[in-house]
């Protein structure tokens, strides 16, 4: 009997895929179909999955989260309709963090240099106050540090740093931030 095929190789766990099908199974049945100022009902489905969901966070219906264990939300955080994210490994939201319509936090990619095509998954941090704008794409291990923003349909390859606004494939910064007091912050 030879090796089966690297690239059929499960990439995960067979305990890990039975969570994420119970997952998919309560998403389309109690998540999705709620009413969109349902903010509470769904934070109660993602903590039952092991969320760490912080108070007053608004987690639309239509978002799309890929493994809710590995979600840790900060306060008043937002995950607007069509957003997806991704996590194999943890994903961080800090308070007052945005990820907007149809951003996508991809948590994962493949070894294009191992024959087996093996995952890597790396976690994704965005801090108090950052926004990642609609069709955003944030790759895996990026830190938006607090503040930072990453503008319409941009990609970030790497952290972007406090208060400093990016744009681009692969984005670039273009300006700095204002911050005002009422922002929780200062400069």
């Amino acid at each position: 009997m030879s090796d089966p095929d690297p690239y059929q190789r499960a990439a995960f766990p067979l305990r890990n895929r039975l969570a994420r099908l119970l997952w998919n199974v309560v998403a389309a049945l109690l998540f999705r179909p709620s009413p969109r100022p349902l903010f509470g009902w769904r934070r109660l489905l993602l903590r039952a999955f092991g969320a760490r969901i912080g108070r007053g966070c608004h987690i639309y219906p239509k978002a799309e989260i890929w493994a809710p264990w590995n979600l840790d939300c900060a306060d008043a955080a937002t995950i607007a309709d069509g957003a997806v994210i991704y996590n194999p490994s943890r994903i961080e939201l800090g308070s007052h963090a945005i990820v907007s319509q149809q951003a996508y936090l991809c948590g994962a990619t493949h070894d294009i240099d191992d024959p087996a095509f093996a995952l890597r998954s790396a976690p994704i941090s965005l801090g108090a106050y950052a926004w990642v704008a609609a069709r955003a794409t944030v790759l895996p291990g990026v830190r938006l540090h607090d503040y930072a923003v990453l503008g319409l349909g941009s990609v970030a390859t790497r952290d972007l740093e406090r208060a400093g606004v990016y744009v681009g494939v692969p984005a670039r910064r273009v300006k700095t931030r204002r911050i005002g007091d009422d922002a929780g912050g200062g400069r």
